[in-house]
C-alpha cells in the first residue's frame, strides 16, 4: 500500500493512498498517528505488516473514515496540502550503484578511474547527504548552489529504515548535486551534495509488503523550463549492480542510523554534460507505484 503524509483543516494527518482517493486513517488506533513510524509500530504493536493492519483497519472502518481526492490534495485545494512523507533525522546516498552513473563520473572526474574502482570494489560508495531541516516534499523549491555551474536532479529510489534498522518502506527521492564540484574533486563530494535544499522525497510511501525487498520499479525523471521538458530520461532499479540489502547492510555496519531515516540509493539517468538546472525549472521524478515528486527550483 501507499502511505501519504497531508495537512488539512484538523492538522497533520496520515492517509492510505487507493487509486485517486486517499483515506484519513490518523484517528483508527486509539492515539492519533503522527508519522509513519507510528503506523509501523502500530502494526507491529498487533503482530501484523503494515499492510495486514492496514487492511484490517479498512476493512472494519472505511466507511466511517475521511476520504479525499489525491489531486485535491496534490494541488491544495480544500486547505489541504501533500506534504514530506516523513521527516528523516538522517538522510544518506549512495553512488555509483548503476552502470550510466559510473560513466558519467568518470567522463566528468578530474581524477581518473576512482569511479571504476568503487563500481567494482566490495564496499559501496556511501555519503551523509542531508539532515531534516535540509529536505523539502512534493511542490517544495529545492536548491541549486550559487557556487555550481552545473547542477542536475538525480532521480533515486529511496529506502527508509524501522526501529531495527530493517527497511520498513520507499519513496522517491531527488538527490540533487553540483556535479561539477563533484567532478573538480572526489574530495569536494560533501559541498557537491549537502546545501539548502538539496533533497526532495516523496510523494508517497511504499510499503515492502507491496513494493517486496528488492523492488524493480521503472524510475523517470523529467525537467520542465518554460513549460516545455528540457532534460527526460529513464531506468529501472533492475539496472542497479547493487541490492538494497547490500546497501542497507553497509550503510548500518558499525552505524547506529536513527528510525525514520532515508538512504538513496543512486541514479541511472544522468543528464548530457552540457545540461544543468536553472532557476523557475520544475523537476518531475516518477517511480512506479509510488507516484511523482514534483519541485520548482530555487537559485541559491
Amino acid at each position: 500500500m501507499r502511505v501519504i503524509r497531508f495537512s488539512s483543516p484538523h492538522g497533520i494527518r496520515i492517509g492510505v493512498w487507493i487509486n485517486n482517493n486517499v483515506i484519513d486513517i490518523t484517528e483508527v488506533c486509539g492515539s492519533p498517528l503522527n508519522s509513519f513510524l507510528d503506523l509501523v509500530f502500530k502494526a507491529s504493536q498487533a503482530g501484523k505488516s503494515v499492510d495486514e493492519f492496514l487492511r484490517e483497519v479498512l476493512e472494519q472502518r472505511r466507511g466511517d473514515l475521511p476520504t479525499y481526492s489525491y489531486r485535491s490534495i496534490e494541488k491544495c485545494e480544500d486547505n489541504l496540502r501533500l506534504l514530506i512523507p516523513i521527516i528523516p533525522p538522517e538522510v544518506w546516498g549512495c553512488g555509483v550503484t548503476y552502470r550510466r552513473s559510473r560513466e558519467a563520473r568518470e567522463r566528468e572526474t578530474s581524477v581518473k578511474g576512482v569511479y571504476d574502482l568503487v563500481y567494482e570494489a566490495e564496499r559501496p560508495e556511501i555519503f551523509f547527504k542531508a539532515t531534516a531541516h535540509r529536505c523539502v516534499g512534493f511542490g517544495e523549491e529545492i536548491g541549486i548552489r550559487g557556487d555550481s555551474k552545473r547542477s542536475i536532479p538525480e532521480a533515486e529510489l529511496t529506502f527508509i529504515l524501522g526501529f531495527n534498522q530493517e527497511i520498513i518502506g520507499f519513496t522517491a527521492g531527488n538527490d540533487v548535486s553540483s556535479s561539477d564540484i563533484e567532478g573538480e574533486n572526489p574530495l569536494y563530494l560533501p559541498q557537491a551534495k549537502i546545501f539548502d535544499r538539496c533533497c526532495a522525497l516523496g510523494p508517497s510511501i511504499l510499503t515492502v509488503d507491496e513494493a517486496g525487498r528488492e523492488p524493480k520499479l521503472r524510475v523517470e525523471c523529467r525537467v520542465f523550463r518554460s513549460g516545455k521538458i528540457a532534460f527526460e530520461g529513464s531506468t529501472s532499479t533492475a539496472k542497479m549492480k547493487r541490492s538494497i540489502e547490500e546497501l542497507r547492510y553497509f550503510l548500518c555496519r558499525y552505524n547506529p542510523v536513527p528510525p525514520g531515516s532515508a538512504c538513496l540509493t543512486g541514479t541511472g539517468i544522468v543528464p548530457p554534460n552540457d545540461f544543468s538546472l536553472r532557476d523557475g525549472d520544475i523537476v518531475e521524478i516518477t517511480i512506479e507505484k509510488i507516484g511523482t515528486l514534483r519541485n520548482p527550483v530555487k537559485q541559491l
